[in-house]
């Protein structure tokens, strides 16, 4: 899914939680709105903070942890997982340019 999709898809009332994996560091940087934030590392200990019936887009720097964590959320049996494709520096070029880059 990519940033725009996401924007259109929160923007329309869904039901979508924006799961951000990235560091703690890396939301000072760079934060994006609204989200639920679960460094990679610590998802496996954290799922059930996660509601797996709901609708999850996961999100990283550049798409590859959040893809990741999108198919390990998958396995766990979570319905509808997508990853936000290009991550916060695909966000920050579609949606918002003011954002930092690293």
């Amino acid at each position: 899914m990519t940033p725009t999709e996401f924007a259109a898809l929160r923007k329309s009332g869904a039901d979508v939680v924006l799961l951000d994996v990235r560091e703690g560091w890396e939301l000072d940087v760079a934060r994006v709105d609204g989200i639920v934030h679960i460094p990679m590392g610590e998802v496996a200990d954290r799922l059930k903070e996660l509601d797996p019936a709901r609708q999850t887009v996961v999100l990283c720097r550049s798409g590859r942890r959040s893809m990741e964590i999108a198919r390990f959320l998958e396995q766990k049996g979570f319905k509808s997982v997508a990853n936000l494709k290009g991550g916060i520096l695909a966000w920050g070029k579609e949606l918002d340019p003011s954002l930092a880059t690293y």
